[in-house]
């Protein structure tokens, strides 16, 4: 009831190929980051989701907290709340510091990595470490404003891990409550044949986030079916355009059920999610239709009706 409605995008700058590039010291890029949430900031969206690394923490933590603070203080300057993400079961399963690939060309997040990756998402010896860098981070920025919500972990059980996720998953929300921060807590349901992990994220989820790619009519009956909790709403992935997943149809009705709306992408850049998962484009072509994202690098709209329905929805005239 405090805030307005909630919308905006999963945020990574055009120049960072995964979330190491991202947060590491040599290329935390943050002209980029302002010049982008600059525009974001000109169509309306108050909130960015943003998945932090820990190895980026563990190769320098008190680097890595300032770095994480200066990212705050540019959203914070454009009006925008943060969602970060801690830990994530999609991609690639052995991420590495330092120097990170280039991108594979016309491959959808070729280097995206999950985290903490393969064998350590399973191996509990390695669990002490997690929470260390959790705990860091958190106890840090508990009391932080700027912080709309912390997402504990991106699609557990993706790329086949399914119920070996559920020891983490526990872990992490058990740290996180530990902390007792200010923000609410949460982990988004994302695949429905997953009883265990879905049961124990909407049961221990201060306010249910949930991804959904489809078109309105599955989307609204998802929407229907979690508000049966009593507890706020935020789809913090969506919008898929050879999906049926638009603009144009998912984000009004978003609107109008009051419900949070977090899309997949702001530019196009390093990541390649203007193509479409799982149909790599060899030559590097353009897509005939981009997968997701809003803006060329330059600032321009992909389209700009998708832009001027934006900007409508989110009272900018």
């Amino acid at each position: 009831a405090q805030h307005k409605w909630i919308s905006g995008a999963d945020f990574i700058p055009s120049t960072a190929v995964n979330q190491l590039e991202m947060w590491q010291a040599a290329t935390f890029d943050t002209a980029t980051i302002d010049r982008e949430l600059g525009w974001a900031e000109n169509i309306g969206f108050n909130t960015m989701r943003v998945f932090l690394h820990s190895l980026a923490w563990k190769e320098d933590p008190s680097g890595f907290i300032q770095r994480v603070s200066e990212y705050l203080r540019i959203a914070d300057k454009h009006h925008i709340q943060t969602i970060f993400v801690f830990f994530d079961d999609v991609w690639n399963p052995h991420p590495k510091a330092g120097k990170q690939p280039k991108p594979k060309v016309g491959v959808h997040n070729s280097e995206w990595v999950q985290d903490p990756g393969v064998p350590e998402y399973r191996d509990t010896t390695y669990f002490p470490e997690l929470k260390r860098y959790v705990t860091d981070v958190m106890r840090f920025f508990a009391h932080d404003e700027r912080i709309l919500m912390w997402d504990l972990y991106n699609e557990p059980g993706n790329s086949g891990k399914r119920n070996t996720s559920l020891p983490l998953l526990k872990k992490v929300f058990q740290w996180a409550r530990e902390i007792h921060p200010d923000q609410p807590i949460t982990a988004g349901l994302w695949k429905w044949s997953l009883e265990k992990l879905n049961k124990f994220q909407v049961t221990h989820s201060d306010i249910i986030t949930y991804h959904d790619y489809e078109g309105p009519k599955w989307h609204l009956r998802v929407i229907q079916i979690l508000k049966s909790f009593g507890r706020p709403l935020i789809c913090t992935e969506y919008m898929a355009r050879p999906l049926n997943s638009r603009f144009s149809n998912i984000m009004p009705m978003l609107r109008a059920q009051n419900v949070g709306a977090i899309n997949w992408g702001l530019v196009t850049g390093k990541t390649n999610t203007k193509y479409a998962w799982n149909k790599p484009m060899p030559n590097g072509g353009e897509p005939v239709e981009w997968f997701h994202d809003i803006f060329h690098k330059n600032g321009t709209p992909y389209r700009q009706d998708e832009v001027n329905l934006i900007k409508k929805l989110n009272g900018i005239k």
